[in-house]
């Protein structure tokens, strides 16, 4: 088995509350220089920077995946991976009438940018990205599915828009083969309050907004293929 390094959550220039360094080249050039291999963009309800970034991915030694980290309804953040662009995308139509048509506010949330492959700008999403869609924490594992991808609750050990923070526990009716921690040390913490937790794939992403904070490779899988061992394919 081959050990991979990997940072599976992060936000570009398109989420409000990304910096606007986060262009699809400088975070995938830092993530080549920070020695990982595989790589997600996972912008709140939006794929329209994976894209740019599958473009320019296709000339750097790295494999990324596109994704979305969606807003339930009852505003729990899941991670959302897709194994082709094509998939991405539909899932990003089909959130987009799932999202209160509230106006963005850049001068208050950010600006909420969508890149060319050249790190240009070529437009804006106008509605709020980080509101809560109409998609409930029962549907989305079946929902993300049916659109050909996975899905795993993002950072539980985190107080705010995790499932514990939210709803207080965790179901496994909700169908998730895997669950991201924060904070690593924190994993002990939750494991018995989550029924089948030996069962499931355990991730650390690093969430960042700002390209220092994206993974140095202290996050790795020991697997013979990543995207199988994602359930991915």
């Amino acid at each position: 088995m081959e050990k991979v390094t990997y940072d599976l959550h992060t936000h570009s220039a398109l989420s409000p509350c990304g910096d606007n360094d986060m262009t699809v080249n400088n975070m995938l050039h830092m993530a080549v220089l920070n020695g990982l291999q595989v790589f997600a963009i996972t912008d709140h309800n939006s794929c329209k920077n994976c894209p740019a970034a599958m473009e320019v991915a296709k000339d750097l030694p790295l494999d990324l995946i596109p994704g979305m980290e969606l807003c339930t309804s009852e505003e729990v953040h899941v991670v959302c991976l897709f194994p082709q662009l094509d998939n991405a995308m539909a899932f990003d139509a089909y959130v987009h009438d799932r999202l209160p048509a509230v106006e963005n506010q850049p001068e208050i949330f950010g600006e909420q940018r969508i890149l060319n492959a050249a790190d240009e700008i070529i437009g804006y999403e106008p509605y709020l990205l980080i509101n809560a869609t109409t998609i409930s924490i029962e549907e989305v594992g079946g929902l993300v599915r049916h659109f050909g991808g996975i899905c795993y609750p993002a950072h539980l050990d985190k107080s705010s828009t995790s499932v514990f923070s939210n709803l207080g526990y965790f179901s496994a009716d909700w169908g998730f083969g895997a669950v991201e921690f924060a904070d690593r040390a924190r994993v002990a913490e939750f494991a018995g309050r989550i029924p089948g937790f030996d069962q499931l794939l355990v991730l650390h992403s690093s969430d960042a907004h700002y390209l220092w904070d994206i993974a140095q490779g202290e996050n790795f899988l020991f697997c013979n293929n990543f995207r199988q061992a994602l359930g991915l394919y």
